[in-house]
């Protein structure tokens, strides 16, 4: 029994299951550099140029693909992970202590990220010649930059198959979280046809969002030889200097990581450090916080948090909990404004922030490629960013991908001490 007298669920919350989806990373990174290479050539010599107007439609062609699928896949994985939370949140005292710090930690760094992107920005600004020929190459933003007024009837739709047809991504991510919680009090039989039905649509769009990313390395090919047409070889400057900032706005997270452990959950940070070495080396090693979860077990056993504790704690925050997602897909999507010159207001980044939280909540463990999309595209969508960047952006993922790793694995541990230690607090009170 739980120290609220509540009974304890099972430590594990199943999620969707989805088909298993693989995502050729490798070879869209290859062919992000061998369309950069060739693009620049075709650039050089004019006779060439033709190149040019087969790839361009081509790339445009895969990047509609990719599109299509973003909306519903989004929608029926935003139910699934709030019926999943909620149902987490119901597991007791610990479970709910955990919820809290997930969702807490999404706001508070996307709320980070909101200050800190902008200010690199500004700091260490993007390549000149690149940034104007991705953003002319993919398109700004369309209609005018809306005030509070508009934002605030934004938020719920009159009608949401209108609101969905239009790609409207705010009130239908409103309407369907909304959706998930009245889900949650209808008797057992229609809440799991309900469950069913969406797990299948999540499934087959699954499906389709992988065929899309199969094709990545001919879609990135041709995306990246236009843009290199138009920028030459600044625009490889351009895709390092994104991979930086995104990179150390996760570095950020990570650091925040011996700050919570030694600050709320009273753990030497000598010992904290210590004890990650083995976690971080799964984590670089296979950049997944799933296949870390068992050294994570051992590094809260070596920290002195209590078994019934991390084994609960631990699963939980590996099935709902990205500590880098929100600030790191606030970053992506303010990086892709700057980018584009597209003005965004700070309701339309509170907007973010908080879409960015559920999006998290609603993404479960995928490939690094599918993950980017569903997270990223849906903020984007909400704050009025183009997704076309998004095509050519995926190709890098795997970058700082390491560094979502490494900052998600810091956080879950660190998140977990401090629930122990608020546990013990309350058991001695």
């Amino acid at each position: 029994m739980d120290r609220d007298g509540e009974q304890a669920q099972p430590a594990v919350i199943d999620g969707p299951r989805l088909p298993d989806i693989r995502v050729p990373a490798v070879w869209s990174l290859a062919a992000l550099a061998a369309g950069l290479l060739v693009g620049s050539v075709v650039g050089a010599v004019p006779v060439l140029h033709g190149v040019a107007l087969v790839a361009e439609p081509l790339g445009e062609l895969w990047l509609r693909a990719l599109r299509m699928t973003i909306l519903p896949l989004v929608i029926s994985l935003l139910v699934l992970g709030v019926v999943q939370t909620a149902a987490a949140a119901r597991a007791g005292a610990v479970a709910r202590r955990t919820v809290a710090w997930i969702f807490g930690t999404y706001l508070v760094s996307g709320a980070v990220a909101m200050v800190v992107m902008p200010l690199w920005l500004s700091l260490w600004p993007i390549p000149r010649a690149a940034a104007g020929a991705l953003a002319a190459g993919v398109g700004q933003s369309a209609g005018p930059v809306p005030g509070l007024d508009a934002f605030l009837l934004s938020i719920l739709p009159t009608n949401i198959f209108a609101a969905a047809a239009g790609g409207e991504m705010l009130p239908c991510v409103v309407f369907f979280a909304l959706f998930a919680v009245a889900m949650g009090r209808l008797p057992e039989a229609p809440r799991a046809a309900l469950m069913t039905l969406f797990q299948g649509v999540a499934g087959v769009m699954m499906v389709m969002i992988g065929w899309v990313l199969a094709l990545a390395p001919v879609g990135v090919f041709a995306l990246a030889l236009t843009l290199a047409v138009k920028a030459g070889a600044s625009a490889l400057g351009a895709l390092a200097h994104y991979v930086a900032l995104v990179s150390g706005v996760g570095g950020l997270v990570l650091l925040a990581g011996p700050v919570v452990a030694v600050v709320l959950g009273r753990v030497a940070l000598r010992a904290y450090m210590r004890a990650m070495m083995p976690v971080f080396a799964v984590a670089a090693s296979t950049q997944s916080s799933l296949a870390s979860l068992p050294a994570m077990l051992g590094a809260c056993g070596r920290l002195g948090v209590r078994a019934e504790t991390a084994e609960f704690t631990l699963p939980l925050s590996v099935a709902l909990y990205r500590a880098t997602g929100a600030a790191m897909n606030i970053a992506v999507v303010l990086y892709v404004a700057h980018l584009t010159n597209t003005p965004v207001t700070i309701w339309a980044m509170v907007a973010g922030v908080l879409v960015a939280a559920l999006a998290e909540l609603g993404t479960p463990s995928l490939p690094g490629a599918i993950s980017f999309v569903l997270s990223i595209g849906p903020v984007a969508m909400v704050m009025g960013v183009p997704v076309g960047p998004l095509a050519l952006l995926v190709a890098v993922e795997m970058l700082p991908d390491l560094m979502r790793t490494l900052g998600n694995v810091a956080m879950d541990v660190a998140v977990t001490t401090a629930v122990d230690r608020a546990d013990r607090g309350k058991g001695a009170a």
